[in-house]
């Protein structure tokens, strides 16, 4: 059987952007610039950038398919977890709706796109 993978490298781009652009979609919800304050937007990204980095680090030494859901859901919740808790001890809020907001919407990507691509390689293996 030909065991379809994706580059590691791959998978942390993936997961790298799609981090990014949570963050950027957040600062442009709330009217807050993003090239016009480059400070205030690598501040917003800087916590939950590090966070998927050590993430992906554990999950690597966990010698798991980063591609897979299962390993995606462990990336999400360090990557939701340490990036509120950087977030907070930077001094950035962590009120309850952003809580929830982050949450939720790191869900849909970082477990989303292996959900789909789950799907996408199951429909070609039973073709």
């Amino acid at each position: 059987m030909n065991e379809r993978r994706l580059a590691k490298p791959v998978v942390i781009l993936i997961d790298v952007v799609l981090v990014v652009v949570f963050c950027v979609i957040g600062r442009l919800s709330h009217a807050s610039g993003i090239l016009g304050d480059i400070p205030g937007t690598l501040g917003t990204i800087w916590p939950f950038l590090v966070a998927v980095l050590l993430a992906h680090a554990v999950v690597l030494f966990r010698r798991a398919r980063l591609e897979r859901v299962l390993p995606g859901t462990v990336i999400w919740a360090i990557t939701v977890v340490v990036g509120l808790l950087l977030r907070a001890l930077g001094g950035q809020g962590t009120a309850l709706p952003f809580v929830i907001v982050a949450t939720l919407t790191l869900a849909l990507f970082l477990i989303g796109w292996r959900g789909i691509l789950a799907l996408i390689w199951r429909a070609r293996r039973t073709r």
